[in-house]
């Protein structure tokens, strides 16, 4: 059977439309998609393995649950063009998918923020659980050493342990968290490490959503997301959001776990994602316009892993 007949017959229904659509706003979960749809798990599972035998879309296993993504854009891309030019004038039904997308988005948002709220002060201590915090500092000193720091973002700051490690050697540094209550624990905890510490005078916080950042593009020569992406529900636009953060030759820092098994971490941590891995993160570096470097990794109950992602000295 030729490809385009079997692409033709995956599209020759109106439920996988739908999840196409909405597989171009993010990658989701089966049952993300499900619940958006209003049909059960195991029919979205039968449409799901039409659109993944056609090429149309691609399927990541990750603990019991399993992410989709559309296929390649240089196979796709033609296609949705043409999808688009064809259904201008019929999207109220995608419209209302959206809608009600961004409705389950929503409640998984705020669930987080209350997880966040909840256990401020035990920050630090949680997100050293699984390797030594000094072992993954000490490492992430390391890969950044060999040049200057200068300007400094880190997003998603938490308790602000990344500007103390890291402002005294920046020409200037801010850390973004979207939790008031992570913010006023990151300023009280900065404001007594400053005076036995120089160098946090040049350190300052604000609030702040990682996909949407007050910041203009081009003003950070380094940012950093240490133990955040876990927590996001659209890490490709996360890291595009900081990528677009940095001027030419800067450089995205991101620290996180690799794949795991730890279904728990999700109920009782709150991580959406359980671990990244090397190809996905230089995909997503690729598609943000960074070279990705070689990661380090370091072993423990969890793996940690350090990949360090650049923009071209031309700003391209």
């Amino acid at each position: 059977m030729s490809r385009s007949l079997v692409i033709f017959q995956a599209l020759a229904d109106p439920t996988r439309l739908r999840i196409l659509a909405l597989l171009r706003t993010m990658e989701l979960s089966v049952g993300e998609i499900a619940q958006v749809l209003g049909q059960s798990q195991p029919r979205v599972s039968r449409h799901v393995k039409i659109l993944v035998a056609a090429g149309l879309a691609e399927r990541r296993k990750e603990g019991s649950w399993v992410f989709l993504t559309l296929g390649t854009e240089e196979d796709f891309g033609p296609l949705l063009a043409a999808m688009d030019r064809w259904d201008r004038h019929d999207d109220a039904e995608r419209a209302a998918d959206i809608a009600r997308l961004k409705a389950v988005r929503t409640v998984r948002a705020m669930a987080a923020e209350d997880y966040f709220e909840t256990h401020a002060a035990n920050w630090d201590a949680i997100r050293s659980l699984h390797v030594a915090e000094g072992d993954v500092e000490a490492a992430i000193l390391r890969v950044l050493a060999p040049e200057p720091i200068g300007r400094l973002v880190d997003i998603g700051t938490g308790t602000g342990r990344m500007l103390e490690l890291l402002a005294p050697r920046a020409d200037s540094a801010v850390g973004f968290d979207r939790s008031p209550a992570m913010l006023r624990l990151a300023r009280t905890k900065l404001a007594q490490v400053g005076l036995a510490q120089a160098g946090l005078e040049n350190a300052e916080l604000r609030q702040g959503d990682m996909y949407a950042l007050p910041l203009a593009a081009g003003g950070a020569d380094v940012a950093v997301m240490h133990q955040v992406l876990h927590y996001a529900q659209h890490p490709a636009a996360a890291i595009a959001e900081a990528a677009r953060l940095l001027a030419p030759g800067g450089r995205l820092l991101v620290v996180d776990f690799a794949p795991h098994e730890r279904e728990d971490l999700r109920e009782r941590d709150a991580h959406v994602r359980l671990g990244f891995s090397d190809a996905h993160m230089a995909e997503w570096f690729a598609a943000a316009g960074l070279h990705a470097e070689e990661p380090v990794r370091l072993d423990g109950e969890l793996t940690v892993k350090l990949w360090l992602g650049r923009r071209a000295a031309d700003g391209r």
